[in-house]
């Protein structure tokens, strides 16, 4: 159950992140309604459960010797890969792939952070 509501959670905090990023960034393209988003955010959330942890114990050595920063080029390539799976999300440039990836890298931070205040209880 506790796995679950976790999924529940990542998912919803991933839609709050696009949609940051889609309102902040002026690359960063989403076309969207309320089930569009989520499926979205369902998406970016399958990535965040299933690629990113291989691309972290592949590029391990990189994380470690950059002291976690190379986390930042993760996220990138798992925001570039979220554009090549949906139709909705467009990036259009390398800048805009920077700001967004740091945008929806703080959103998930700042989110997950509260989130784990309130499952501790």
């Amino acid at each position: 159950m506790h796995l679950i509501a976790l999924a529940v959670f990542s998912v919803f905090s991933n839609a709050i992140a696009i949609l940051g990023a889609a309102h902040f960034v002026p690359g960063f393209e989403f076309r969207y309604d309320f089930l569009g988003l989520l499926a979205v955010a369902g998406i970016f959330t399958a990535i965040n459960i299933v690629v990113k942890p291989v691309l972290k114990m592949i590029f391990g050595l990189f994380l470690v010797l950059t002291i976690g920063l190379f986390s930042v080029v993760i996220n990138a390539f798992s925001l570039y890969l979220l554009d090549f799976l949906s139709p909705s999300v467009t990036i259009n440039g390398l800048l805009a792939l920077i700001y967004s990836t740091l945008i929806v890298s703080a959103a998930n931070i700042l989110i997950n952070f509260s989130a784990k205040s309130l499952f501790k209880k």
